[in-house]
């Protein structure tokens, strides 16, 4: 019985770090990168062409930054999972991403240690926040 891939959204303005989140989630096989977006308003037109299974998300976005991206989104399509990647450390913050219904919320600093871990997490069903964070 084959299972079927993760499909994942990557949405960040900035193309290099898309770049490493891309070459980070392709470690798995069982992950499938179904598109990218730059800002808040591509991202939510992309999870309703694309139709995927998380979202990977930045918050400080072009247009529509990534809260009121994750609102529509979840409007869109509630079964897509959100993981915030965020330079943003703010508890409010944090805590306003949780409240959306993210999954996971990962800083961008640790990155290269945690992404992997909150995506397994997150495709498990379960939850991930960076380490020095406030929990929600």
């Amino acid at each position: 019985m084959e299972i079927s891939p993760v499909r994942i959204l990557i949405v960040d303005d900035f193309e290099p770090f898309r770049r490493f989140i891309r070459s980070t989630l392709r470690q798995k096989p069982e992950w499938q990168i179904v598109g990218e977006a730059s800002d808040g308003q591509e991202a939510v037109r992309k999870v309703e062409e694309l139709q995927p299974d998380v979202t990977v998300l930045d918050i400080g976005l072009p247009t529509l930054n990534g809260i009121k991206a994750a609102r529509l989104i979840r409007m869109l399509r509630s079964e897509c999972k959100i993981l915030f990647l965020s330079q943003e450390t703010s508890a409010d913050i944090v805590q306003e991403a949780f409240s959306l219904g993210a999954m996971a919320y990962v800083v961008k600093a640790y990155a290269g240690s945690e992404l992997l871990t909150a995506m397994e997490a997150v495709c498990g069903g379960g939850r991930f926040m960076s380490r020095g964070l406030s929990s929600p």
